[in-house]
């Protein structure tokens, strides 16, 4: 999830796609972000156990995105996000082995939240345009405010890149170029009006999907969540 994201202005009619979807989910975006999971998280005072359970969610969730993405490659909207130097899954596998050890596998399971939001997931690999949206909430936000929680959890939990591969992007060189770029491809989908609004929709869907997992956590994890 983003965390340093400056707020979007109001634009003309004429706005790029990529505008509109910003502006359109701010405040969901906003909502998952003000989470008291998410603040504690970003403040350095999540425990590590909590740490360890949100990668954990992560696993599962990313799991099901890069499934759904590898199914819809040959698709002409969805295929156009297919990044496979985007793909998060060997690194989650690689920080729980290095959080939890070599049994790994045996010791987290997906919170109710988390099992309701994979299931989302997987109902997009018949609407493509709804996986973009997944897509976008999950990458975008990995690729800009991930990097400030990467720095963070390092400092709090005493670790070197093991146990925060999942915030490195080295296969993707600038990551400010290579936002500008996503930025481009969705202005490039110039999808029509009932499109357009059905992939906002499910945008501030997948947004609030992350604040009910934060939820889930925080209950679990912060002291008064």
């Amino acid at each position: 999830m983003s965390v340093t994201a400056e707020a979007p202005t109001t634009a003309p009619d004429s706005e790029l796609f990529s505008e509109r979807l910003k502006a359109a989910t701010w405040s969901d975006h906003q909502a998952a972000e003000d989470h008291g999971f998410t603040q504690a998280l970003m403040s350095g005072t999540l425990p590590l156990t909590g740490y360890i359970a949100m990668v954990a969610q992560h696993y599962f969730a990313y799991v099901a995105l890069e499934r759904v993405g590898r199914a819809l490659i040959e698709d002409p909207v969805a295929g156009r996000f297919h990044y496979p130097e985007l793909e998060r899954v060997p690194s989650l596998v690689r920080d729980l082995e290095h959080l939890l050890g070599a049994d790994w596998r045996g010791l987290i399971s997906p919170t109710p939240a988390t099992r309701t939001y994979v299931a989302r997931i997987e109902q997009m690999i018949d609407r493509p345009e709804g996986f973009v949206a997944h897509h976008y909430t999950r990458y975008m936000g990995d690729v800009s405010g991930g990097q400030f929680i990467r720095r963070t959890a390092a400092k709090a939990y005493g670790l070197a890149e093991e146990g925060v591969s999942f915030y490195v992007f080295d296969g993707l060189g600038s990551l400010p170029r290579f936002r500008a770029g996503y930025r481009e491809r969705l202005d490039s989908l110039e999808p029509d009006a009932a499109t357009a609004d059905r992939l906002i929709d499910e945008t501030r869907l997948a947004y609030r999907f992350n604040t009910e997992v934060f939820a889930d956590l925080g209950r679990l994890h912060v002291t008064g969540a």
